[in-house]
């Protein structure tokens, strides 16, 4: 019975196989035709497409608007822009009138830009748009009752490296690339108190990952320095940090890396000359002790405290010329010579914090160019400031290690992965090539 059974299963089985093929075969050949006579989008069609997306600006669509850009000149009113494009000294007063509690029109300064919003081009201003600042514009709108509006723009914040390698000094370096000051000063607030920056060295390599802002693909700011490193005798590292308990810059221990004492009083600068107690004086012409260091900078650079203190002397001497004594605690002084001008309310008795302006550079006193003269005293005694080491500050608590080292991985994968900088042979082959900027990612923000 069973060996009789099985050629009709069998049978039944290739029947039902056939009849599922041929039913495939033919759907497949129904879809095929169907797609043959599906409209499909030409290329004209696409451009078409986009092409009709609208251009925005300050919310107008400049199909429907017309916008006149200027600039703000100097003795230019609001009132007088306003009366000779078309609106009437009685909508100036009341649009005077509303701009007092979110932007008075009185605020407006020569030099910003200045956008006039019209229906057509030889029409009357519908709306007037100010931008104080790259990041904001205030609009001014005329249609029907007269509104003052502050709008924040949108902005994309990009993470980016940056990699190079000194060739005199970190200014120079930076600036071959056009990289902003506040990148450079960012680079110095990082690692300001561990590496003495005018005694930079050629061959000193460093890496960075920063923040820069971006408006309609055009760089604005820098934002945040989100990690650093500076490679000399040693390794430096400053990875940016912040909680509920914490906020700043870090070692790869989670030990902050700011201490007492700054290692330069002025940024961007260069040793013009040492501690030495056999120095030839420039102006005198013989042999005496420089119980300083010489740090040069063009006149008005700013003059910064090294370290929390108290003025103890503000005044003026042939040989010191305008000059400021701080002193930090019981044992240590600092002083800074031959300013150009002391900062305003310098006077004996002031508290001053690490890193606030004190003066000016200059070259008052028995000084041959602009600089200052940076001595530090330690029981009653100047010494060589740059020989001295102070102990770095404790670890983070334990309870915040474990974020802080998570936080750490992240950017010291990126800084790891940054290319080596070239070095140069030749100076003259710099131009900025020994610079490597990259993008890594970005976010919209507004």
């Amino acid at each position: 019975m069973s060996t009789g059974a099985t050629p009709t299963r069998d049978k039944s089985k290739r029947s039902g196989f056939v009849d599922i093929t041929i039913a495939v075969f033919f759907a497949a050949i129904f879809i095929y035709g169907m797609s043959m006579y599906t409209p499909q989008a030409t290329p004209a069609q696409v451009v078409e497409t986009i092409e009709e997306q609208p251009i925005v600006k300050f919310g107008f669509n400049l199909d429907q608007f017309h916008l006149e850009e200027s600039i703000l000149q100097p003795n230019q009113f609001l009132g007088d822009i306003l009366y000779y494009n078309g609106i009437d000294y009685r909508q100036i007063s009341e649009l005077e009138e509303k701009s007092k509690d979110v932007y008075s029109v009185r605020k407006l300064k020569a030099g910003k830009q200045l956008t006039i919003v019209k229906d057509e081009e030889c029409g009357s201003a519908k709306c007037l748009v100010y931008e104080p600042d790259p990041f904001n514009y205030i609009l001014f709108d005329l249609r029907d009752s007269i509104s003052v509006k502050a709008i924040e723009k949108e902005y994309t914040v990009c993470e980016e490296t940056l990699s190079g390698v000194i060739e005199s000094t970190l200014w120079d370096a930076m600036s071959a690339g056009a990289s902003p000051y506040a990148l450079i000063s960012n680079m110095e607030d990082a690692l300001g108190w561990s590496v003495d920056f005018p005694r930079a060295q050629k061959g000193d390599e460093f890496k960075m990952v920063y923040e820069m802002k971006y408006i309609d693909g055009e760089p604005i700011a820098v934002g945040d320095l989100l990690g650093a490193y500076y490679k000399n005798d040693e390794e430096h590292y400053a990875l940016h940090f912040e909680n509920d308990n914490y906020s700043g810059f870090y070692d790869l221990e989670g030990r902050a890396t700011k201490r007492a004492f700054l290692k330069s009083p002025v940024k961007s600068s260069r040793i013009s000359s040492r501690y030495n107690l056999r120095r030839m004086h420039p102006v005198l012409k013989y042999r005496r002790p420089h119980y300083g260091t010489d740090y040069a900078a063009p006149k008005n650079t700013p003059i910064r405290a090294v370290a929390d203190g108290v003025v103890d002397v503000a005044s003026y001497s042939k040989n010191n010329g305008n000059y400021i004594k701080l002193r930090h605690d019981s044992k240590i002084q600092t002083q800074y010579l031959h300013m150009n001008k002391r900062a305003s309310g310098m006077k004996r008795g002031v508290r001053v914090k690490q890193g606030q302006t004190i003066g000016y550079v200059g070259k008052t006193g028995l000084a041959t160019g602009n600089h200052v003269c940076f001595r530090f005293w330690k029981n009653g005694k100047q010494v060589d400031h740059t020989r001295m080491n102070f102990p770095p500050p404790k670890p983070m608590d334990q309870e915040d290690l474990p974020e802080f080292f998570k936080q750490k991985k992240t950017i010291l994968d990126i800084i790891k992965s940054i290319p080596d900088p070239v070095k140069q042979d030749n100076p003259e082959d710099l131009a900025g090539s020994n610079l490597i900027n990259s993008s890594i990612g970005s976010i919209s923000v507004k």
